[in-house]
């Protein structure tokens, strides 16, 4: 059995590394996150960057089409949350200057769908899917 000193020793030198972590910033996975701002966000994924930390959503459609926001990228991207209307043939997001990324949805898809982003700053963007095959859509209101 190791004497006491030793023990003490080893128990010392355990927290040390365990503080010296703490102290030097071992990363976690928030942030590592992509930073972006504006227009440097533009074709981002929004779950890869710290853009999702803060959304929002600002407007849902009656098909459960959402327009997300993120205050602190000022970014915009559209999201099909969980098992609503199935069907969704496809949602995309578009802004002001003309910016625009889809995704399509599977119509038996079930859980989140997004789209990358799009530049929110000092422009309205707004979030639409087409439902079915009459070549119908609806689109969140421009923010």
């Amino acid at each position: 059995m190791p004497s006491l000193p030793r023990r003490l020793g080893t128990t010392g030198a355990v927290m040390a590394l365990a503080a010296s972590g703490l102290l030097f910033g071992v990363a976690s996975p928030a942030s590592a996150a992509t930073r972006c701002y504006g227009s440097t966000c533009d074709g981002l994924n929004p779950a890869n960057t710290i853009c999702a930390n803060d959304a929002r959503t600002i407007d849902t459609t009656w098909s459960g089409i959402e327009l997300r926001y993120s205050p602190t990228c000022r970014a915009a991207w559209g999201r099909r949350a969980g098992g609503l209307n199935g069907g969704v043939d496809s949602l995309w997001v578009e802004n002001e200057n003309g910016q625009a990324y889809s995704v399509d949805v599977p119509s038996n898809a079930s859980g989140n769908y997004f789209t990358a982003m799009v530049n929110d700053k000092d422009i309205w963007a707004r979030a639409c899917d087409s439902v079915g095959v009459d070549g119908g859509y609806n689109c969140t209101a421009k923010y």
